[in-house]
């Protein structure tokens, strides 16, 4: 809502829809890695890395119209294309994509030294493990990444919070 508490909040496609899981494409392709050409996890990460771009050419959109022919217009909108794609790198396709690697390559290593299991069996259980491991970690790693930009780079343009 504005200030006025009149109108609601217009709809990100980003960040308020279905649209918004394409940016965690590159985890399922982490937990499908056992199982799966590496083509296919390159691929997930293509697909984050778009959504990831689209927003933030998104944001410097809206951000251009919001300071219309304003001065300081054009940092206006580098902040916020900076700001976000940093933010979406970071925190939809860098640090889950790690995390979910690592954590999908010790249950296959764990799996191989703790059981008997047959390989096909391992990768299938590794492959769930990273699955079910996503939705946890996602809001952690938002608020890290949050209180890292908002502790560095945020400071050096004086925005002091994220760019909606």
């Amino acid at each position: 809502m504005d200030s006025s508490g009149d109108t609601a909040k217009a709809v990100d496609i980003y960040r308020d829809t279905w649209v918004r899981f394409l940016g965690y494409a590159n985890e399922v392709g982490e937990a499908f890695r056992a199982l799966v050409p590496v083509s296919f996890v390159w691929g997930s990460y293509a697909v984050a890395t778009a959504y990831v771009t689209a927003d933030a050419v998104d944001k410097g959109k809206k951000a251009a119209i919001a300071h219309g022919d304003n001065p300081g217009k054009t940092t206006r909108v580098a902040v916020a294309v900076v700001d976000t794609f940093v933010w979406q790198a970071l925190a939809s396709v860098i640090i889950p994509g790690f995390t979910i690697n690592r954590v999908c390559a010790a249950s296959l290593y764990l799996l191989g030294k703790t059981t008997r299991w047959p390989l096909p069996a391992r990768k299938w259980t590794t492959t769930a493990i990273g699955l079910s491991t996503i939705p946890f970690i996602i809001t952690p790693i938002d608020r890290s990444v949050d209180f890292l930009l908002d502790s560095s780079l945020r400071k050096v343009y004086n925005e002091g919070k994220k760019h909606d």
